[in-house]
């Protein structure tokens, strides 16, 4: 079971997830609040394991409600979900160690799936968010407009010594999906799906998935 904390300062929306998320028989909602010092305050009283976390909210903020949960000696793994892909929150929302970056418009199993992901210890960030971070980490404006527009599934990654069977991996990856997602969509196991990322991740001498995302978007 999986312990959550749902975090977003509109009511309706934190009681709509806590209706959608507790449906699921893996998932357990411990409680909900409207902003990132609430959360912190609930998480160092109750035992959570994953904090959904809207981004603009009144007071404190979901940056700094990141930063505080992973503060904690057992810090939960924190799901960003929010409608903004803004740069400066996604930089610091990763910087201050968000496990995960999705926005709103996502449907509610890939909700699900998101925090059955980062609960594994992957990081996970959706596809929109890794163009994004892509441009930042790249050569700024130029970079931005010229290597992040498109996600082709025709990128040629041979060059790099990857099967066929891992370059459709990495597209998959780039392209949002969890390992769940993955086996389901290539008729693999899941354990199988693993192998190939720790392959992947050492044949292109990268470290975890979100790099791996961020290499193919900014190939050209």
């Amino acid at each position: 079971m999986i312990r959550l904390l749902l975090v977003d300062d509109d009511p309706f929306i934190r009681e709509s997830m806590q209706v959608i998320l507790g449906l699921d028989p893996e998932l357990e909602v411990v409680g909900t609040c409207g902003d990132g010092r609430s959360a912190y305050e609930m998480a160092m009283q109750n035992e959570v394991d994953v904090v959904v976390m809207d981004m603009r909210m009144p007071g404190c903020d979901g940056v700094e409600g990141t930063r505080l949960l992973k503060s904690m000696e057992r810090p939960p793994a924190v799901l960003v979900l929010t409608t903004f892909d803004d740069d400066e929150y996604i930089a610091a929302a990763i910087r201050n160690g968000a496990n995960g970056y999705m926005l709103k418009n996502v449907s509610p199993s890939r909700i699900v799936s998101g925090i059955k992901t980062i609960h594994e210890g992957t990081l996970l960030i959706h596809p929109d968010v890794a163009r994004k971070l892509a441009g930042m980490i790249g050569n700024g404006a130029n970079a931005q407009a010229s290597g992040v527009q498109a996600a082709e599934p025709q990128r040629d990654l041979a060059p790099f010594g990857l099967t066929a069977a891992e370059q459709s991996i990495v597209r998959h990856i780039a392209d949002g999906l969890s390992n769940k997602e993955i086996a389901a969509s290539l008729f693999l196991s899941e354990g199988t799906v693993k192998n190939y990322i720790s392959e992947i991740l050492n044949k292109l001498e990268l470290r975890d998935r979100t790099q791996i995302a961020i290499f193919y978007l900014k190939l050209p």
